[in-house]
């Protein structure tokens, strides 16, 4: 393995394959619609990634470490951008938030409450923004 792909991965690997991080994989447009509706339950955090961008694979990667989430306080989504634009495009119209790869999201009642992207994305963040409210 070259040192690129160690510091960067290999772009034809799942990412989150190494992870311990349990993600939901989101694959449908019709997911997304499940996810509004369950986030009146429990909220959503959706992580939209490029497989092919070393800077996304980087804050996958911070995330993913950082993550100390409890299962019954927010339900993790991972969306691949490179397989799945078409619900990323989504997303951004139906939240109202500019398209961002990548990008962290939190829903909670149907509604973003929460967005960052690039270097702005932490998990000690996204945990504040689930405790407040």
């Amino acid at each position: 393995m070259s040192l690129f792909s160690k510091l960067f991965g290999d772009s034809d690997n799942n990412d989150t394959s190494n992870s311990g991080l349990q993600w939901n994989e989101l694959t449908s447009l019709e997911q997304l619609d499940e996810i509004i509706q369950e986030s009146s339950e429990v909220p959503a955090i959706i992580f939209k990634h490029s497989t092919r961008c070393g800077i996304s694979r980087m804050s996958l990667k911070g995330f993913e470490s950082e993550y100390a989430i409890d299962a019954d306080k927010a339900k993790p989504y991972y969306l691949d951008l490179l397989n799945h634009r078409d619900i990323s495009n989504e997303i951004a119209t139906a939240f109202h938030v500019e398209h961002q790869s990548p990008q962290v999201l939190i829903i909670k009642d149907g509604v973003v409450v929460y967005h960052a992207s690039h270097s702005d994305i932490d998990a000690r963040i996204v945990k504040g923004k689930l405790t407040v409210g």
